[in-house]
């Protein structure tokens, strides 16, 4: 089947047209950017509340499985992100640097990774644990990782307590009220994944009015795009390698092998985004978050071809 455009990138590439034909300026300024904290808190909550606390532990006891992808979500690709800038920290401006070392932090997909998964045939139950777990740990990882990687780059991050007040707060508010909300938010979860993604398109407007009236695209020409897309699929082609042949060498199973390569490989838009408002100045966050955004779609491509490619194997659960 032909590979169909994912709505919610259009949205995104839209959202940054208008913010670069229209940036908000002047008095809608700040109205914007307390828009931004109150949707992303409310995002938050709604995540603690839809996850349920069997989903939390469900599949722990696969516990080599999920060390794995953790492992490669949160060891080995802030260290492929700092070789690399270490080896050429001339390709991209410093700000965009920031934005790869920052996508090299985030934690795996959720969705994604189980949707290609379940079209490879691999496990789809560890994929649904490893990739829950990867979100809800990020949440604390990620502002670590953040601040450490930066540091070693002679930059820094936001405070701990921004990360505290507005994602884990209403997150923990969330899972406190999960038994009272959670059927409800759980029969809901379409709609409200349009909340999600609607939290998310206002950030990046409010984010790239702000780089926009900064000299954003003054300062980033289409080549210095061009090179954050190829240090992007670099990086997502050395941990698709990475995790296919380390997987084999350890010893697990193809279907073991599919979600640690797809689980271990991803990168969340959805709390990346959210994450870089808190973490990041104002004036950065546009080309902070413009190489994530260009992973996501690279990532999508990549997956669906290999996904496909698993999914044509022969089917030995009968042997």
């Amino acid at each position: 089947m032909p590979f169909r455009p994912d709505p919610f990138l259009i949205s995104l590439i839209a959202t940054v047209i208008l913010a670069s034909v229209f940036p908000c300026h002047g008095a809608a300024v700040p109205i914007f950017q307390n828009l931004a904290i109150i949707v992303i808190a409310i995002m938050f909550f709604l995540q603690g509340a839809r996850l349920s606390r069997e989903e939390m532990v469900k599949g722990l006891t696969h516990w080599r499985l999920h060390l794995v992808i953790l492992a490669c979500t949160f060891v080995l690709f802030p260290f492929l992100g700092m070789a690399l800038h270490s080896l050429a920290p001339g390709l991209v401006s410093n700000d965009v640097w920031l934005g790869i070392l920052f996508l090299c932090c985030l934690p795996s997909t959720v969705q994604s990774s189980i949707a290609f998964t379940s079209i490879a045939r691999g496990n789809i139950p560890a994929a649904i644990c490893a990739a829950t777990a990867s979100n809800i740990l990020g949440i604390f990882i990620t502002p670590l990782l953040v601040g450490l990687v930066l540091a070693k780059q002679g930059a820094g991050g936001g405070g701990v307590m921004a990360i505290v007040l507005q994602l884990l707060l209403p997150f923990i508010l969330g899972q406190l009220l999960q038994p009272v909300i959670g059927d409800w938010a759980r029969r809901n979860k379409k709609l409200l994944s349009f909340t999600d993604r609607g939290s998310i398109l206002i950030v990046v407007y409010t984010a790239f009015s702000e780089a926009v009236m900064q000299g954003l695209w003054s300062r980033l020409p289409p080549s210095q795009i061009g090179m954050i897309a190829l240090i992007d699929a670099v990086l997502l082609a050395l941990l698709l390698i990475i995790t296919s042949v380390g997987s084999k060498l350890l010893g697990f199973s193809t279907e073991d092998e599919i979600t640690i390569t797809f689980c271990g490989s991803k990168k969340t838009l959805a709390s990346g985004v959210p994450m870089a408002n808190v973490l990041f100045p104002p004036a950065t966050v546009g080309s902070v978050v413009l190489p994530l955004m260009l992973y996501h779609q690279i990532q999508l491509f990549a997956c669906a071809a290999l996904a496909r490619y698993f999914a044509r194997r022969p089917d030995t659960t009968t042997d």
